[in-house]
């Protein structure tokens, strides 16, 4: 059964996507779901970025990957994730962004737009050709709904021919409810 919930989803995709000794990148780690499962789709040769602001968020995303013995194969960096092309050098075969904030964590630290598209436009640069990067955003929260109709801008004026990029959402749910947005780098481009 293909899963619907958003998250399920773009792990999917990613467990089709990657392959052993991929490189991807987790901008937001969070509470390190997204960085543990992209962990295990790198296989062991391959590597995984994780990027947050939050000590807390790093210390739970670090518990997670020890517990499952794949700490290994992932960075870990305490740092804005506009900072990517500072740490990263060489092309990515994905990423994900779960924006907003850190479940369980405080709301009012949250993604802003500024470095989300900062972050997102750097990644998309260091994409290789074929590969995906899934935004997930949060419009439901004041932010959430600034850093998502900035992204939704952004993503309008990119080419068809450079980046194919699907919305999934639900069609049954409020306007302001989760989505994700996946961009799939059909040639290079500079943002």
């Amino acid at each position: 059964m293909l899963p619907l919930n958003i998250i399920e989803f773009i792990h999917n995709l990613f467990e089709i996507h990657l392959k052993d000794g991929d490189v991807a990148l987790d901008a937001t780690a969070g509470n390190g779901n997204d960085t543990l499962h992209l962990a295990k789709c790198v296989g062991e040769n391959g590597l995984v970025w994780a990027f947050d602001i939050q000590q807390q968020a790093v210390n739970i995303t670090l518990k997670k990957l020890v517990k499952s013995q794949l700490d290994t194969r992932v960075k870990i960096i305490l740092d804005n994730h506009d900072k990517i092309s500072q740490y990263i050098e060489n092309k990515i075969d994905a990423a994900i962004f779960n924006l907003g904030y850190l479940p369980c964590g405080d709301k009012k630290c949250t993604t802003l737009v500024h470095s989300s598209l900062s972050a997102l436009k750097q990644s998309l640069n260091l994409l290789k050709i074929n590969g995906l990067i899934a935004v997930v955003v949060y419009p439901g929260h004041d932010a959430g709904l600034i850093e998502c109709n900035a992204i939704e801008q952004f993503v309008s004026n990119i080419k068809q021919q450079d980046i194919d990029i699907l919305r999934y959402r639900f069609a049954n749910r409020p306007d302001n409810a989760p989505y994700a947005l996946v961009f799939n780098k059909l040639r290079d481009c500079i943002f």
